[in-house]
């Protein structure tokens, strides 16, 4: 519990909630005033250890390349006077010694000889004397001394960022060491007294310390050196010296939680403590509340605790100030545009940052949105890219253009087989198996409900949809529900697994749960999935066929979006129960009660049934290898993998 002395100094308030330009501008600006932005120190290295060092100075050529006059061919050394006769009809003899020398490609070009005649159109017709049939102009394949770099030529210019070319042509000008700019060095300060290090007991209230992991990554990612410092408690006078101990030894000081303003959020007050605070509270989302400031007139930027906020705001604040020090210019990511498939709402008075799933069906480049919450680390994991909403907007449209800044290439978007559906874990292991054994292919799901990828097809927005809706008048699987929604396309049914699905319950089933008719008991508190999932669609048929009144489930109304979801909520005590499949509680180590087999199938439009892009998954349906590895999940029944149960 932090001390009365300490509650005074953490702030109570905002500083200010100002647009990121502004923010950006005013921190520079400081910065500049305090002399903090100077680029680093040059330093000479060995060539060998320059790669991805940005260049202190220019660099020059000692030596031309070639630093001679170089045979381009295999063939003869010849003078190129003595050629000009030459023809297939009547060839020139010369004799190997005084008027042509054999030569290799890369050898030095003999003295007095001008032009190489290729292997391929010399005749030797005795010993020692060959036949010309083509002849050769002046210095025709030779390279030149100095052809490709001239002595004292300039190679690369100050400020240039290191490739392996640059080193290949930076040694063939005998050039052995480099000045580059020392990289700039970033102190990473967790804080929390809640953070173990990964590996360490856990308990109710601790958190794994994972953020340093990303950010220190992303520093070195950017150019710069990361010094990660262990985990600070959440006591002023402990993160104030290891603030102090920071600064004597760093560029820049990032403090990782504590912006904010609540009961032990410390970083604010003692930035103005020890320094002065620039900025505190940014108008975006996620990273609100960020603390830019200054120490000993070094940078000092308080990001925010969740992942996603802080590696946002870092990127944002802190690599801009790493290119300063290096003297580059702060890269920009590639663009494209797409098509939003999802309404997104957005606050008016910030900017905000939407990671968005991005894939390529038919023609149309396709953008969904990712769970936005700032502690969605698997969001940041999944995204191709991020879409900016403006201040003022409330928000993007369902189909409406928008500029994506891409996470991933191009290229792997190309190769995305786009799934939008139920979720099923049968699914997760298929994309493992996709990109193991097809590299460039990667599957991209999206869990919205069986219903909801059905709508998704028909919308073009997705390859193919996971589906197991029961029809209750007929009993069928899926069917009738694709011959409503997709009336106007052709669509492939293919089976993907049979699947018990079954009440989740805790080890040892405590409540004693043995059917869905438990469901109604009052002390049963039960979790269910979302509408127009497959799973809920079920729980209805059943409770309407069993004469269950559901508006007596206590905890109808409260929902999951994935079967995973559903077993976490069990396993965490948040729920009694909930009905999934017997693979997800296996996962979870819970125990299960049985209700039905079900069948669940992949709907594909024929137009990307016969496409190659889905080639390589079909491939693997019909591999019995990857049918053995879906049976052991527990619950599947994967016999009838890949057949086609319907074409409509």
């Amino acid at each position: 519990m932090p001390s009365e002395k300490h509650q005074r100094k953490r702030p109570h308030v905002y500083l200010e909630d100002i647009p990121l330009d502004e923010a950006t501008s005013r921190f520079q600006a400081a910065l500049q005033e305090a002399g903090g932005l100077s680029r680093t120190p040059a330093e000479r290295v060995p060539l060998a250890e320059s790669l991805h060092r940005v260049t202190a100075e220019p660099v020059w050529a000692r030596i031309s390349s070639p630093h001679y006059h170089a045979a381009a061919m295999d063939g003869a050394a010849v003078r190129s006077a003595d050629t000009t006769e030459a023809s297939e009809k009547t060839p020139v003899r010369l004799r190997i010694g005084d008027q042509a020398q054999w030569v290799d490609t890369g050898m030095a070009m003999p003295e007095g000889f001008d032009a190489v005649v290729m292997i391929e159109n010399i005749q030797e017709v005795g010993e020692d004397l060959i036949e010309i049939m083509l002849p050769v102009a002046p210095w025709q394949h030779v390279r030149l001394m100095g052809e490709d770099i001239v002595a004292s030529e300039l190679l690369l210019p100050e400020g240039h960022f290191l490739k392996p070319t640059d080193l290949g042509a930076i040694a063939q000008a005998g050039v052995t060491d480099v000045a580059v700019r020392r990289r700039p060095r970033v102190a990473i300060i967790p804080t929390g007294t809640e953070l173990v290090m990964p590996g360490q007991g856990l308990k109710p209230g601790k958190i794994i310390e994972s953020n340093s992991l990303v950010l220190a990554g992303l520093v070195e990612e950017w150019g710069a050196q990361a010094t990660r410092c262990p985990p600070t408690p959440d006591d002023y006078d402990q993160l104030k010296q290891a603030v102090r101990d920071a600064v004597a030894e760093h560029d820049i000081v990032v403090v990782n939680a504590g912006a904010s303003a609540g009961r032990r959020d410390f970083t604010a007050s003692l930035v103005g403590d020890l320094g002065k605070v620039i900025v505190h509270g940014v108008a975006i989302r996620p990273g609100h509340p960020v603390v830019l400031g200054i120490v000993n007139g070094k940078p000092m930027v308080g990001v925010p605790g969740y992942p996603v906020s802080a590696a946002l705001t870092l990127e944002l604040f802190v690599r801009p100030l790493i290119c300063r020090l290096l003297g580059v210019a702060t890269p920009k990511r590639s663009v494209l545009d797409a098509v939003l498939t999802r309404k997104v709402f957005s606050p008016m008075g910030e900017e905000e940052f939407v990671r968005v799933k991005v894939g390529k069906v038919g023609d149309r480049l396709l953008a969904t949105p990712l769970p936005r919450g700032a502690g969605a680390t698997m969001s940041f994991v999944r995204a191709d890219g991020i879409v900016r909403i403006p201040r003022g907007s409330e928000g993007i449209q369902e189909g409406q253009p928008v500029r994506v800044e891409l996470l991933s290439s191009a290229e792997q978007i190309e190769n995305a087989i786009v799934v939008i559906g139920s979720h099923d874990l049968a699914l997760d292991v298929l994309a493992n198996r996709l990109h193991q054994q097809y590299p460039e292919r990667t599957l991209s799901s999206s869990n919205v409900g069986s219903l909801g990828g059905l709508v998704a097809l028909g919308r073009g927005e997705a390859h193919l949809a996971g589906s197991h809706l029961l029809d209750e008048e007929t009993g069928e699987y899926n069917v009738s529900y694709v011959k409503r929604i997709l009336a106007d396309k052709a669509v492939v049914i293919l089976n993907l697994v049979y699947r018990e699905q079954g009440l989740m319950v805790a080890k040892g089933n405590p409540k004693g749960l043995k059917g869905l008719a438990d469901l109604v008991r009052p002390d049963v508190r039960f979790i269910n999935r979302q509408r127009g999932a497959g799973t809920r669609v079920l729980l209805d048929f059943k409770a309407k066929e069993m004469g269950l009144d559901v508006t007596k489930i206590d905890g109808y109304d409260r929902t999951a979006f994935t079967h995973l979801a559903v077993a976490v909520a069990v396993a965490g005590g948040a729920a009694d129960t909930g009905l999934g499949i017997l693979a997800a509680a296996r996962a979870l180590d819970l125990d299960f009660v049985p209700v039905l087999k079900e069948r669940y199938d992949l709907i594909i439009p024929r137009e990307h049934y016969e496409s190659k892009l889905l080639e390589p998954m079909l491939a693997i349906l019909h591999d019995p290898s990857f049918r053995t590895e879906i049976e052991k999940l527990g619950g599947y029944d994967a016999s009838q993998m890949g057949q086609v149960i319907a074409r409509l």
